[in-house]
């Protein structure tokens, strides 16, 4: 993998086997195995055949309907969905913010929670007690929510103190799946700002949002994905102009309408 790529992807493909029948119960599965019928399912092609290399440095926009497949490829580059065919390579340490409070205990106050999220992002214990305040000042909570258990806090609470926490990780590559949307007006503002400041910094960032104006504002690259296949790639104003009059429209480019 060259040095100057920060992911690298080779013709992945990602599928699942999925249950379809509509009453799962035990009553069910006896009655099927008396009678030696098989589970029905079937499978879904979640990524088809994607190739992309993402530089160091870039910051790519990903966007697509639900259903597109953009939360399967971000866990996939992030390690934790291994390819059904085709390679995910990764060149730099990885903070992700894929599944808000991943590794965060409920029963714990959030200041316990910084030091459990710092942890499962593979930092010492050292590294991030040295981090806490910075992280705690920019979750900004009200009052003494930090040190309450996380099982009280509002949905916008919990985001700012996973978000806090992600960024507060100085990662070589950085995975947001619609974390942009966290907490309040003012939060959502003070977190863009901050993401700018890392785009600033040449990290390399991988962004899934529906927010076209964030997409357009903060990415230097973007692609659009469509029922698990790559459709488009370019500059970020471009692909979500032709993302958009799909959704308007909807009809693919001439050349892709079979997808």
């Amino acid at each position: 993998m060259p040095s100057d790529l920060a992911v690298r992807i080779e013709d992945l493909s990602i599928k699942y086997t999925i249950n379809v029948d509509n009453k799962r119960t035990l009553k069910n599965a006896v009655m099927r195995a008396s009678k030696g019928e098989k589970v029905r399912t079937r499978t879904v092609e979640a990524v088809k055949n994607l190739t992309l290399d993402v530089p160091h440095g870039a910051v790519l926009g990903i966007v697509g309907a639900n259903g597109a497949g953009k939360s399967t490829l971000m866990r996939s580059i992030a390690g934790i969905l291994p390819p059904t065919d085709g390679r995910v390579m990764v060149n730099g340490k990885v903070s992700t913010l894929l599944a808000l409070g991943v590794g965060f205990n409920p029963a714990l106050s959030g200041r316990d929670n910084i030091i459990l999220g710092g942890l499962a992002a593979g930092l010492t214990r050292d590294e991030i007690e040295a981090k806490t305040e910075e992280i705690i000042d920019f979750a900004a909570l009200s009052e003494n929510f930090i040190d309450m258990p996380i099982r009280t806090y509002s949905s916008g609470m919990y985001s700012r103190v996973a978000f806090s926490v992600a960024i507060a990780m100085t990662p070589d590559i950085l995975l947001l799946d619609e974390a942009l949307s966290a907490g309040d007006a003012t939060f959502k503002e003070k977190s863009f700002l901050k993401m700018r400041q890392m785009c600033d910094e040449a990290r390399t960032i991988i962004i899934v949002s529906h927010a076209i104006s964030s997409i357009n504002s903060l990415c230097t690259d973007a692609i659009w994905l469509h029922k698990g296949q790559l459709i488009a790639k370019g500059k970020p104003e471009e692909i979500t102009d032709q993302y958009l009059k799909f959704l308007n429209v909807g009809t693919l480019p001439s050349n892709l309408e079979d997808f």
